[in-house]
């Protein structure tokens, strides 16, 4: 399951920024996960739930925003948004199509709690 990878890469940046911050909690962690990230939501959250018990992390709350799929195609210049893995034209069937959003899992934004002095 590659989502226990994705998600210590995204606890290693979540503690970096925590630490640049000076922020002992992070209380929410927003994410944007593209139909054609390659991530599972469900897994991606285990995986969150698990990691996050031993970090900065220990009380946040994942909030995902699944990102639809948008292409546009090169045949008819139409812009699509779809929520299913599809890079065919729904307008003319073309295949000639590129991809404008939804390939991606980006962190969005972090709550945190500061330490002040």
């Amino acid at each position: 399951m590659h989502e226990y990878s994705i998600v210590m890469s995204l606890m290693e940046q979540i503690e970096q920024l925590a630490k640049d911050n000076n922020a002992n909690k992070i209380i929410r962690v927003d994410i944007k996960v593209g139909v054609l990230s390659g991530v599972e939501p469900h897994l991606l959250q285990n995986a969150f739930d698990t990691f996050k018990l031993d970090s900065v992390c220990n009380d946040a709350q994942l909030n995902m925003l699944l990102q639809p799929l948008v292409i546009e195609c090169r045949h008819c210049n139409h812009k699509t948004e779809l929520t299913e893995r599809n890079v065919i034209c729904p307008n003319c069937k073309s295949h000639d199509t590129r991809v404008l959003d939804g390939e991606d899992m980006m962190l969005m934004q972090l709550e945190m709690n500061t330490v002040t002095d």
